[in-house]
């Protein structure tokens, strides 16, 4: 059976038409004769939306009984047996009904489409998996329904359903999207302008990733190799050099000039892991492209200029820009060709750009000669080679010379030089080479033992001698490098593998990098210090004289830099590039410690901000009502005096008494609250049994035994608690109990001892708390959505747990079997407490 096709309408908030424009959509395709029903639609109450549905076939909607609530949702089991050609089936991201064949909406549309059935359906933004978390940021509001991303891309249809922010508050404003009591709130909150125009923009970026998405595939399928220009993407190739800054800005104002450029850098390192770039360069370099809106890549391949055209042509890039070649003309005319002239003549349809820098190359630079990458011993070896065994090869071949001997004996002196090259390099070859050259002259060419160059040939002999020693010396010098590099890239990549290794077995990033630095240099001792004189981390011991290096550790976010000590040795070349690497590591570190730090203040601040909000709102209300109400009962005696009746005079005294009652408990609860966070709660334990202080709570509740059941173990063991702490918990904990209980519920007190503890469990059948919200239960002044005014001001669970636990026990929730919340409160034993601990201050 073909698969259905599916169709996604997409927007940036709820009110912006995606229902009204897919009910039009069914109502065109109905009248050119499609077979179009309504699978379900969420009309929220607007009447032009449900006017669109008249005309439509509907399936009728399945009921679903929960928890003694009737739940409506699509049949997709009378959709399937209806089999239209089309499905109209709003809010894709819609969780159904418990007990339905899916939990998800969009899992019903796989079915549909399963069946070949068109599906024509609706998502806003926020309910995109992926983008869950930036709405939260932009709106302050969870999203709890989403959508996986992969099922929206795979839609074979997404249209962006557009409404520019203020016109959707016109029409917020107008009630054409909310009831008239939620419009304020809306408009104040989520509905901001400025959360709109981001919401907006964030629906169009999304989609526009998804055209890009769907081009690069079409492109693939199809064998497309040529960009294809709808948008400028720029690439800019790094080397590691100090030229990086000068491409990286130059490419994003060469992106800038088009609306909707897009900044890409790479960097090309060689598969044998050689690194020819600066890491500490390459660092701020992939820093500075993130500032500017780009993306930095790595790619890799021994083919420079084939790697770079390939990853252009894979991004669709329509602009290259690359750096004047850093060598000199005479290096050019030697080498052929530079990386430059290749990637032109590669990259086809693909601008290039090759921009100057300060580290092009000079005019005629002459190539340095130095000792090369060879160390001083092999040089000194070399040598030694050439002045041993050049004395010694003379005197083997003037022993068995003859005159049909000379070719051979060029040879074996070649060979010398080939040798002294291989070991010593280019100054030990050179040496070798003038020698054997006079050396021959001396004893191999008539007349014997005189120098004569009279002979033209035997001048062209020693220039080639000198000439194949440096040549050889010179591959030896790459191959030295070489394998230089090879192990400085092994020595860095193993301390950055050792370091991801700590930090995934639980090490913090910053002292990790120290000590596997220390140990990968044979340090006597590394250590971080701040700006401040602060240690950050360190390991080992310093030198005791006093003396190391120190290399400056920048943080990216412009914050004053720190020093990277170094006890020990000196370090040579190599070590000091993988230093820049750890520096370029221990920036990052840095940064996400002190953003971690930031966060964990702003964090502790936002908290202290809630209660503190909390408890203003809380006092301002709760305090001002019993306040107002006795204010105005004392008033009224006042002003009416002996014209009142007696009963009118007893209600008012009463109206009195009542509120001031309320107001004082209100006011022992912040106090005792308050002792309860500075620690300096009074409690007083004794031996008591935990059956009359439940039953003297249920006094003190008014409550029957049409509301509570009780299952009291007779054998259970007295306790140590305070009995006016722990009647004041079990009060508050059996309140709540009874007020989320269904009506007609029972509330459950069951007590049982577990080991050296006695529990005392209160079970409630209603709504629960989902685990996620459990720790804000105890939160002081945070009712959980409780809107109750008569509830008082959200301290009851904070006291009841602090009062628990200062009588050395614990207060947790579990869920009920069934569904609904279980109150444990866990106390020891009379016994399990020595007799000088039953008194606490």
């Amino acid at each position: 059976m073909k698969r259905g096709k599916l169709r996604v309408l997409l927007g940036a908030a709820p009110g912006v038409g995606k229902t009204y424009e897919m009910l039009e959509e069914g109502r065109r395709l109905a009248e050119d004769g499609r077979d179009v029903v309504i699978a379900v639609v969420e009309t929220h109450g607007r009447a032009a939306t449900a006017a669109l549905m008249d005309g439509l076939p509907l399936v009728p909607r399945t009921l679903v009984s929960h928890r003694g609530v009737e739940l409506s949702d699509m049949d997709l089991e009378g959709v399937l047996e209806r089999s239209p050609e089309i499905a109209l089936v709003d809010e894709l991201a819609h969780t159904n009904a418990p007990g339905l064949r899916h939990p998800k909406r969009w899992q019903d549309v796989a079915d549909l489409l399963d069946a070949g059935i068109d599906v024509i359906t609706t998502v806003n933004v926020q309910h995109i998996e992926s983008l869950g978390g930036v709405v939260e940021q932009i709106t302050g509001v969870a999203q709890r329904e989403t959508v996986p991303d992969a099922v929206v891309r795979a839609a074979d249809q997404v249209e962006v359903v557009d409404l520019s922010p203020q016109s959707l508050r016109d029409r917020l404003s107008a009630g054409l999207v909310y009831p008239a009591e939620r419009i304020d709130a809306a408009l104040s909150n989520y509905f901001r302008l400025g959360n709109l125009t981001a919401l907006r923009e964030l629906a169009l970026l999304w989609l526009a990733d998804e055209v890009d998405s769907a081009l690069k595939s079409y492109r693939a399928e199809h064998g497309i190799e040529g960009a294809w220009q709808a948008r400028e993407r720029v690439v800019i190739a790094l080397t590691g050099g100090s030229e990086g800054e000068t491409l990286l800005r130059r490419g994003a104002r060469i992106a800038a000039r088009s609306a909707g450029g897009e900044l890409l850098a790479v960097h090309v390192s060689s598969q044998d892991g050689l690194r020819s770039g600066d890491p500490g360069a390459l660092a701020a370099q992939r820093a500075l492209v993130e500032s500017l809106g780009g993306t930095y890549h790595q790619v890799v391949g021994d083919d420079i200029p084939r790697a770079l055209v390939e990853f252009a042509r894979s991004v669709n890039a329509t602009q290259l820009v690359i750096g004047v070649s850093r060598r000199g003309r005479l290096a050019t005319l030697v080498t052929g060709p530079g990386i430059g002239a290749t990637v032109i003549r590669e990259s086809g349809d693909i601008d290039v750009h090759i921009v100057t820098h300060d580290a092009a190359g000079d005019r005629f630079p002459l190539p340095r000669v130095t000792g090369g990458a060879l160390s001083v011993r092999r040089r000194l070896l070399g040598f030694a080679l050439a002045l041993i065994g050049g004395p010694l090869l003379t005197w083997l071949l003037v022993s068995l010379r003859s005159e049909d001997t000379i070719t051979s004996d060029v040879l074996a002196y070649q060979l010398l030089v080939v040798l002294v090259s291989l070991v010593g390099g280019i100054w030990p070859a050179v040496f070798a080479a003038v020698m054997s050259g006079f050396t021959l002259n001396y004893f191999f060419v008539a007349p014997y033992y005189t120098v004569s160059v009279a002979d033209p040939r035997n001048v062209w002999a020693l220039i080639l001698y000198v000439v194949i020693a440096v040549l050889v010396s010179f591959i030896v010098d790459r191959a030295a490098r070489a394998a230089r590099s090879a192990r400085r890239a092994e020595a860095e990549a193993e301390l950055l593998a050792n370091v991801a290794g700590s930090v995934l077995r639980g090490e913090s990033a910053v002292p990790a990098l120290i000590s596997r630095t220390r140990e990968s240099l044979g340090l006597a001792g590394v250590r971080l210090v701040d700006a401040d004189g602060s240690v950050v981390a360190t390991d080992g011991e310093p030198v005791r004289d006093g003396r190391y290096e120190a290399v400056t550790v920048a943080r990216r976010n412009g914050g004053p830099p720190a020093m990277l000590e170094l006890h020990g040795h000196v370090l040579d070349a190599s070590e000091r590039r993988l230093i820049d690497a750890v520096a370029a590591q221990l920036s990052a570190a840095l940064e996400h410690t002190d953003l971690t730090a930031t966060a964990r203040q702003a964090g502790a601040l936002a908290e202290t901000d809630q209660v503190r909000s909390a408890l203003l709102s809380a006092v301002s209300h709760d305090l001002r009502r019993p306040l107002a109400a006795a204010v105005a009962a004392v008033g009224g005696l006042r002003a009416a005096g002996p014209h009142l009746s007696r009963e009118d005079r007893a209600e008012l005294l009463a109206t009195a008494d009542e509120s001031l009652a309320t107001l004082s408990a209100l006011v022992t609860d912040l106090l005792d609250v308050s002792r309860v966070q500075a620690g300096v709660l009074a409690v007083s334990l004794q031996s008591i049994d935990t059956a009359g202080v439940v039953l003297a709570a249920l006094d003190e509740l008014g409550a029957g035994p049409d509301r509570f059941e009780l299952a009291l173990d007779p054998d259970l063991p007295h306790v140590e608690a305070d009995p006016v702490l722990l009647q004041r918990v079990l009060v508050n904990v059996l309140a709540n109990a009874a007020r989320h209980s269904p009506a007609g519920s029972h509330v459950r007190v069951a007590t049982s001892r577990l080991g050296r503890t006695a529990e005392i469990r209160v079970v409630d059948h209603g709504t629960g708390v989902s685990p996620e919200r459990r720790d804000d239960m105890f939160v002081p002044f945070q009712r959980l959505g409780d809107t109750d005014n008569t509830a008082g001001l959200g301290l009851g669970l904070a006291l009841s747990k602090g009062f628990t636990e200062g009588m050395g026990g614990t207060l947790a929730p579990e869920d009920t079997p069934g569904g609904g919340l279980t109150m444990v409160i866990a106390l020891p034993v009379a016994d399990a407490i020595p007799a000088d601990e039953r008194s606490l201050p």
